[in-house]
């Protein structure tokens, strides 16, 4: 079985924003709130952030947020998910938004123009890697080992990829709540209908999922 390329419980806006304006070392997302963007995972059982109590809901979100580790042996992001420096780095002794124990447990491929040196915090490594999509998903592909890689965001990271024709599945969680601006991963999923099959699942939580496969 080939290797996949997986969107993983990434939430979006109902305007398609999966991050606002104006981040910041405080404001990871910019305006938008991060404790109501996320509050349908943190109400499960398995909160996909190691170390944060889940709600202890078992329903349809739980199922999803359980699915976000499995059979991922290395995940991908962008530079401004990793933190919000932009230009040359200045201070190597930023190690991210996790503290000591980041929720990753897998090699992560930090995509970057500007290159520092990896460093490991627990069970996850984080390496600095200045490469188009097709090249640093090799990398990644290579450091998970025959499991699936895990494309993390941000919204124009994920993009670059859709672009590229590398994404195999989509779970994006769609909120019922507006940003109006910011980082937008879609104006509408049916932008991807070309080449994705889709199912739109609702939950009682108000969330709704849709779930994307290539065709």
């Amino acid at each position: 079985m080939s290797q996949l390329l997986r969107v993983q419980n990434f939430t979006v806006s109902s305007d398609g924003f999966g991050a606002g304006e104006g981040q910041s070392l405080e404001k990871p997302f910019g305006h938008a709130d991060p404790g109501s963007m996320f509050a349908w995972a943190m109400a499960t059982d398995h909160p996909p952030v190691k170390g944060v109590e889940g709600g202890g809901g078992r329903g349809l979100d739980d199922y999803f947020t359980r699915d976000y580790g499995r059979n991922i042996g290395a995940e991908i992001m962008g530079r401004n998910k990793f933190g919000p420096q932009r230009g040359p780095w200045q201070d190597h002794e930023w190690q991210g938004w996790w503290g000591e124990e980041p929720p990753f447990h897998t090699p992560v491929f930090v995509m970057t123009h500007h290159e520092r040196p990896s460093f490991t915090l627990s069970d996850t490594t984080f390496h600095f890697v200045d490469g188009d999509p097709a090249a640093v998903l090799a990398r990644a592909k290579e450091a998970a080992r025959g499991r699936d890689v895990r494309l993390g965001g941000g919204a124009t990271t994920i993009r670059q990829f859709l672009e590229a024709d590398l994404v195999d599945t989509l779970h994006v969680v769609v909120l019922p709540t507006k940003l109006g601006s910011g980082a937008r991963l879609w104006e509408s999923p049916d932008e991807l209908l070309d080449r994705f099959h889709q199912d739109v699942v609702p939950s009682p939580s108000g969330v709704t999922h849709h779930l994307l496969w290539r065709k």
